[in-house]
């Protein structure tokens, strides 16, 4: 592997173990046809109580690029991705669930729209999931939408796109995953948003209900369309002065 890879791919993964390995060997495949030698993966075991981390070392032997970081306990998606974000070494950074249900054929595509970007998001165009998760993401961007004054089409897609740089400032609070958009703009960033694909989840089980994500939300949504409200962006005109 390239010791400066052009793109690394963020996985954030709490039990699923019976997915996981074909999830790491397709998303492999793909980089290696698409980064040939300028790709990693991290594998971020969040605190996983089966043999996750196990199964993703047996991959690993495969591929050098993936790299297992394992979390001292399960902190959740977004602290997750947050310690994926610190450890990252590229310019670039890809997010993909790993339940299967993300493409990582997508990523490619993501990745020739960034000459016009500083981020790109991907919405789900056909969502293989039940009625209801349907119903309620769609009930949920709507409303999201309306309180921040945005148009993220889809913000539970996972499969996005962005420069490393926009991670910086970010802090590892819970929920924190659901707002990039947000999180992103506020720093200035341009976001383009193109249609992926999406596929049913054929191992393991989902982590979310309708109900306990709108729990989650509601509440951070006021939050943050406080913080954005009140956000300062800084930038110098000029280098400073030196003493």
């Amino acid at each position: 592997m390239s010791p400066s890879p052009k793109l690394s791919v963020v996985l954030p993964i709490y039990n699923e173990s019976e997915a996981i390995v074909p999830v790491l060997r397709e998303l492999a495949e793909v980089l290696v046809q698409g980064f040939p030698d300028a790709w990693e993966v991290l594998a971020v075991d969040d605190g996983s109580s089966d043999d996750t981390a196990e199964r993703i070392r047996d991959v690993s032997a495969d591929f050098p690029g993936i790299r297992l970081v394992s979390l001292e306990k399960n902190v959740g998606q977004s602290g997750a991705l947050w310690m994926g974000f610190r450890e990252s070494r590229a310019e670039w950074i890809a997010t993909l669930d790993a339940d299967g249900q993300n493409d990582p054929a997508d990523l490619p595509k993501l990745w020739a729209q960034r000459a016009d970007a500083d981020a790109v998001f991907g919405y789900r165009a056909v969502r293989k999931d039940t009625w209801s998760k349907r119903k309620g993401s769609k009930l949920a961007n709507g409303v999201r939408n309306l309180i921040l004054r945005e148009e993220i089409r889809d913000t539970g897609c996972a499969v996005k796109i962005f420069k490393k740089s926009l991670t910086e400032r970010l802090m590892p609070w819970n929920g924190m995953h659901r707002f990039f958009g947000s999180l992103f703009r506020m720093q200035g960033a341009r976001i383009v948003q193109v249609a992926v694909n999406h596929r049913p989840r054929t191992a393991g089980t989902s982590k979310y209900t309708n109900w306990g994500r709108l729990k989650k939300t509601v509440r951070d949504l006021f939050a943050m369309r406080w913080l954005r409200d009140r956000y300062v962006h800084v930038q110098l005109r000029s280098p400073a002065n030196e003493a």
